[in-house]
């Protein structure tokens, strides 16, 4: 109980703080036990921050591949286009996303290969699973097969880092001017129509 509240209260910190802005004081306060008591659990703060962005990931894969595989019969317009929007959705609602956001771009410079193996992990399997659907709609003719399934893939992450981007710096309406030109190009660069 103790290690998933120290865990669940040190993402609310560096969510909200980032690595430096966080203190190893300031979890154990909130948590109600103290500071030397946290050492029983983690061996310092790089341990924990380097847990809690393991368990970030695998949530964050988590939901990315169920949205794909719950979702891959819709039409691709549709699946794409909502796939941008649930993330938009899940930032400004949704803590993990959040932090795993800030991290992605943000990692403290100490740890950076370690959080950039899982951050490229990510985007790896994402990357994977959205092959696949994409080659479907181009069998399916949903899509301009001339210009490649690997390349149209690497354009929508293309367009999703554009998204991530005014997420973390510009705000909704910031976000949304974005995502309506930059979809609007993309989609007019794929469809058949």
């Amino acid at each position: 109980m103790t290690y998933n509240q120290i865990k669940n209260v040190a993402l609310n910190h560096f969510t909200e703080n980032g690595y430096e802005g966080t203190s190893m004081a300031q979890i154990a306060e909130d948590v109600g036990i103290k500071k030397p008591s946290l050492y029983s659990h983690f061996k310092g703060k790089d341990e924990l921050f380097l847990q809690v962005c393991s368990d970030v990931f695998d949530a964050e894969l988590k939901f990315s591949i169920n949205y794909i595989d719950s979702n891959k019969t819709r039409p691709i317009e549709e699946f794409l286009f909502n796939f941008l929007i649930q993330f938009k959705e899940r930032y400004e609602r949704n803590r993990t996303t959040k932090f795993w956001l800030r991290i992605s771009f943000f990692p403290p410079t100490h740890l950076y290969e370690q959080v950039i193996k899982y951050v490229y992990e990510y985007l790896d399997e994402v990357e994977e699973h959205l092959l696949l659907v994409i080659e479907r709609a181009m069998i399916k003719g949903e899509i301009n097969s001339t210009i490649g399934a690997k390349r149209v893939t690497a354009a929508f992450l293309g367009v999703l880092d554009g998204i991530f981007v005014e997420m973390l710096y510009g705000g909704s309406e910031r976000l949304m001017k974005r995502l309506d030109a930059s979809w609007y190009l993309y989609w007019r660069g794929l469809s058949n129509n």
